[in-house]
């Protein structure tokens, strides 16, 4: 068995911690439903946040919302670059799978724009 990262990235309405979580919850479970993840073989998670977010830690949500309460996380600030996109959730999934798994990453919103 190998491990593979899968990465998704959705923009967040506001800084609050409703919206935060909102946003969580829709790319998690997205990323969940494109790439069949068995919550059981996920190794790790890592979260990144946009200098204008702060109201909330996005690794609370996945750890009640969606049961994730064995996944070690960890919550981290982006690089400020300029003309970077604003309000943007990033996240990272680290699964122990095997080497023919291809993931599928997961833009919504306004982060589609990250990938065109």
């Amino acid at each position: 068995m190998i491990s593979k990262g899968i990465r998704g990235a959705i923009t967040v309405k506001e800084n609050s911690a409703a919206a935060i979580r909102d946003a969580v919850i829709k790319l998690l479970s997205e990323m969940v439903k494109r790439n069949n993840i068995d919550i059981n073989l996920i190794s790790h998670a890592i979260f990144t946040f946009t200098s204008d977010l702060n109201a909330d830690f996005p690794a609370k949500y996945a750890r009640v919302e969606l049961n994730w309460k064995d996944v070690p996380m960890l919550c981290f600030n982006e690089i400020d670059v300029p003309g970077a996109l604003k309000m943007c959730l990033r996240a990272l999934i680290v699964i122990n799978c095997g080497e023919e798994f291809e993931p599928e990453f997961v833009y919504l919103e306004g982060a589609e724009n990250l990938r065109k």
